[in-house]
């Protein structure tokens, strides 16, 4: 079980394409558990992805995939041994017994106590509870703090890994306190050395302050109806400004603001956040970030935030880190 090998229950959140696997290979070598983005992942390329990571790390990582999405890539992630395989955005009972099956540890994202029951009922080996203090796409509503009381409550013998807003040692012991047995940083691993996110976007969490986020569901664009915590910035101040007008109705939506590494163009209220390729108007794109983002104040490696993590709960992280491992 992929999960007694991990030292240190630190998750690195998917965060999407920011996700690189240099961050994931680093957070994976430091103890804790990096996450790689496969939802858009192509099969042909997916199996190679994972092979490639098992040889940058021996530490335990996970692959992603968002269920509003069909996850293409599932087969080609397990075939090539992916150790850990998480789900968000719903809950099928027949991708978690599929990657079990392959060997794989599951875990699942929840973003209320009902939801948990019914991820416990479909086999997860752990959830994921994610607050709506969480950057990014946002599947919750409920506070992080309520939610893990909530799913402790249960009493269920699964672990728990706590995730939404948080950044440091305090926010960490503050969850294990609820009852929680991991935790899931984003943010703070976007504000990252091997992050792949661009650079304007690092600064901008740099520079964020503590009431520079927002939840929201302006930036829509390839994933209807899909709630997510962002930086503010021109296109979500003028898009509110204007009403909240709905798609077909909103100021500049046909504007072509940034561009990819392989010419595609990107209109302002598209999903994609912006990489170390993008070019344009990149602090007008989604800048996905949590509510802890006014307390990252300077760019720092993934093995320095799980270091010092560990530094800070030394028995606290072990001890949580024996509880990971209990089915």
């Amino acid at each position: 079980m992929a999960l007694e090998e991990i030292a240190y229950p630190i998750f690195q959140a998917p965060i999407g394409s920011a996700a690189s696997i240099d961050l994931v290979a680093a957070v994976s070598n430091a103890g804790g558990c990096g996450t790689l983005a496969m939802t858009w992942a192509k099969p042909s390329a997916a199996g190679a992805t994972i092979r490639r990571l098992k040889e940058m790390t021996s530490g335990p990582f996970a692959a992603n995939f968002v269920l509003s999405f069909t996850p293409q890539a599932l087969d080609a992630v397990l075939a090539a041994g992916a150790p850990i395989v998480t789900f968000s955005w719903g809950i099928s009972r027949e991708y978690i017994s599929r990657a079990r099956a392959a060997g794989a540890s599951v875990g699942v994202q929840v973003g209320t106590v009902a939801g948990g029951k019914r991820a416990i009922a479909a086999g997860a080996d752990f959830l994921i509870c994610q607050g709506l203090e969480a950057g990014g796409h946002v599947q919750s509503t409920t506070r992080l703090d309520d939610l893990v009381t909530g799913l402790k409550a249960l009493d269920a013998g699964i672990p728990l890994v706590a995730a939404g807003g948080l950044v440091d040692g305090e926010d960490v012991a503050r969850c294990l306190d609820r009852g929680a047995n991991g935790v899931m940083l984003g943010t703070r691993f976007v504000a990252t050395h091997e992050a792949s996110a661009h650079s304007e976007y690092k600064s901008a969490i740099v520079e964020s302050g503590p009431n520079d986020t927002s939840y929201t569901w302006c930036f829509d664009g390839g994933w209807p109806y899909s709630g997510h915590r962002v930086i503010r910035n021109k296109t979500l101040d003028d898009w509110e400004a204007a009403g909240c007008p709905l798609p077909g109705q909103r100021p500049g939506e046909e504007d072509r603001i940034a561009q990819s590494s392989n010419g595609k163009w990107l209109a302002r209220y598209h999903m994609a956040s912006p990489v170390d390729t993008t070019s344009g108007a990149v602090r007008e794109m989604a800048l996905y970030a949590g509510t802890g983002s006014d307390r990252i104040d300077r760019l720092v490696s993934a093995q320095e935030i799980v270091d010092k993590l560990a530094r800070q709960l030394p028995s606290r992280l072990s001890a949580s880190a024996g509880l990971m491992s209990r089915q």
